[in-house]
């Protein structure tokens, strides 16, 4: 049943759903619109707040740049190839293709956002390649949905910004300001990402998502992915001792030293995007060995990132009136109306659609976060559980959200229409089980 309605979806949002660069020209102009009438911000205060914001993610999108062509250029790399290879033969049909690759994506999500993104769509793309090879009929967009599933249980694992955010003393007093800063003492890991609320949601998610992966996935059905080039070949006229292992050293050895030093003093739980990236070129320059035939493979993989280059300003300009305009801060502050039984439901809903308008887990604790537990203070709800219902709010509706999309479908080649008939289903299934753990935990 769950495979005839995720194949009806598909159909709907592959007829409605458009271009992720047109999606967000609609959302821009949605949010400024909802600005000018929600607020008392003229016209060209809210362009202001745009302009303001438009700008603001140029770093993170060349970090997102990275992600995509470093990923996959250390996939292209001989030894990744051969050992991918071996994994993304194992599933022989394509519902367990699909729960594999789920499986995989959200225990690597679960230890780094940056990991379960490019983890995932480098393993849908193989064992859709795999699949198609050893005539398996696997079904491309919910491969792609399934390679995108750790986007949904990322916030509460170790790289999740909110629950990272308020363990030390510092970060706290800079998000709240010193007067409520000084009423809410840290709260650690033990009480967010280790406590029974999340234990219970993130846990249950890693059985879910997987089960609902596998039984949404049509069967008998090919509609592959679009096969990847077969390994990049260097340029013939880079040959010489200038294009020999030893010069490749010169930059991959102290850039494997750097690696060491990072793990040995910060372990994984700290990973961001630089720290990934820096991973990701130390192994695929090592992998490749020669320069040339490493900046082949980034050449192959440049073209993905056309969607984030043109996208990410126009997020960031949504970002930048939702925080100048107030938007954001009156949507947190609806959510905290509701009271001590509603407040971690509403907390979670609210997190959920300004996620849809502001796809930054840091920026949106940042505008949502102060609200939320000073509300909480109020009504005396567990501080760690209004941190968890933000998380889960933020990852939630990722499912629904291109934005974090753009570098899976850069990897794979994948449309986003297609692929949110099977995410919408994982946003349902994966809500109530987050609400469920909110009212049972909170």
């Amino acid at each position: 049943m769950l495979a005839r309605i995720g194949y009806r979806l598909e159909r709907l949002f592959r007829a409605v759903t458009p271009d992720p660069f047109v999606l967000a020209i609609f959302l821009t102009a949605f949010v400024g619109a909802v600005a000018l009438i929600w607020t008392d911000f003229d016209g060209v205060q809210v362009l202001d707040a745009w302009h303001g914001g438009l700008w603001r993610l140029l770093g993170f999108g060349m970090q997102m740049c990275l992600v995509l062509v470093t990923g996959h250029a250390l996939a292209a790399s001989p030894p990744v190839r051969r050992l991918l290879k071996s994994v993304a033969d194992r599933p022989q049909s394509g519902p367990v293709a699909c729960a594999w690759v789920a499986a995989v994506t959200v225990g690597l999500g679960l230890i780094n956002w940056g990991l379960g993104l490019v983890g995932g769509a480098l393993l849908a793309r193989d064992v859709s390649a795999s699949c198609r090879r050893r005539g398996v009929p696997a079904h491309g967009p919910a491969l792609a949905a399934a390679g995108y599933a750790g986007m949904m249980t990322w916030h509460g694992g170790f790289s999740g910004s909110a629950p990272l955010k308020v363990t030390r003393t510092a970060d706290l007093i800079e998000l709240l300001g010193p007067e409520l800063g000084a009423k809410l003492a840290v709260i650690p890991s033990t009480a967010t990402l280790l406590g029974p609320l999340n234990l219970f949601v993130s846990g249950g998610l890693w059985i879910l998502l997987p089960l609902m992966a596998w039984a949404s996935a049509p069967r008998g059905e090919g509609d592959p992915l679009p096969l990847a080039g077969d390994g990049a070949q260097e340029d013939p006229s880079s040959k010489g001792w200038t294009d020999g292992v030893a010069v490749g050293a010169l930059l991959f050895v102290p850039l494997g030293i750097l690696v060491v030093r990072m793990f040995a003093r910060d372990g994984v739980s700290r990973l961001d995007p630089n720290a990934v990236n820096l991973v990701m070129l130390f192994l695929g320059l090592a992998l490749h060995g020669r320069p040339s035939r490493y900046l082949a493979a980034v050449r192959d993989a440049v073209p993905g990132c056309g969607g984030i280059i043109l996208q990410f300003p126009l997020y960031a300009g949504i970002m930048g009136i939702m925080g100048g305009t107030g938007l954001a801060a009156a949507m947190a502050a609806w959510a905290a109306e509701g009271g001590e039984d509603g407040l971690l439901v509403g907390t979670f809903l609210s997190a959920g659609f300004v996620n849809l308008l502001v796809p930054s887990g840091g920026g949106q604790w940042a505008i949502q976060g102060p609200i939320a537990l000073e509300a909480g203070l109020g009504l005396g709800v567990a501080p760690s559980s209004i941190v968890m219902a933000v998380a889960y709010g933020d990852q939630w509706t990722n499912m629904l959200q291109p934005f974090w999309a753009l570098p899976l479908l850069g990897v794979t080649g994948a449309r986003v229409g297609p692929m949110l008939g099977y995410t919408s289903l994982f946003l349902v299934a994966g809500g109530l089980w987050m609400g469920l753990g909110l009212i049972l935990f909170g």
